[in-house]
């Protein structure tokens, strides 16, 4: 299985990856997310470590059944080979309507079919108020084009 682009990345190919990858995220189905990578990818998220695709997929259905609502912007912070780093925030709501924003940093590895093999994601958390979102287009779904990344958004 390939899952162009592959590496080496260039930045516009670099850019493509991570605005994919956000769309999967944001599509909150955790079997077509768990496709971009190898079937035995290593993630570190938070404090807890996950191996494999299986792995992957019961993360994330637990993830997306905890945090509601939830809507996910990625920007591209670095790259070099099969490497890209990125920042991220999303915005979601816990099962009593509170909002949070988290905030954080990957480091993704990817292996010579362009399936990422490693991910290592940072992450914090904030409570908000409803009113001071920033990410409202109908979800799940991709970002639309006219929403601003990270490097317009205040942080």
């Amino acid at each position: 299985m390939s899952r162009p682009p592959l590496p080496p990345f260039t930045e516009q190919t670099a850019v493509q990856k991570v605005r994919m990858a956000e769309d999967a995220w944001n599509s909150r189905e955790p079997e077509r997310v768990a496709l971009a990578y190898t079937e035995g990818s290593r993630w570190r998220n938070r404090s807890e470590f996950l191996e494999g695709r299986a792995a992957i997929v019961a993360f994330l259905t637990r993830k997306w059944a905890k945090e509601l609502d939830y809507r996910l912007i990625k920007d591209l912070w670095a790259f070099h080979g099969n490497r890209i780093a990125v920042r991220f925030q999303y915005e979601w709501h816990d099962a009593s309507g509170q909002w949070h924003r988290s905030y954080g940093n990957e480091q993704w590895e990817f292996d010579e079919h362009g399936l990422m093999r490693r991910r290592e994601a940072s992450i914090n958390d904030i409570e908000i108020a409803e009113k001071d979102r920033r990410f409202h287009w109908p979800a799940p779904g991709p970002r639309p084009a006219d929403v601003p990344g990270l490097s317009e958004s205040p942080f």
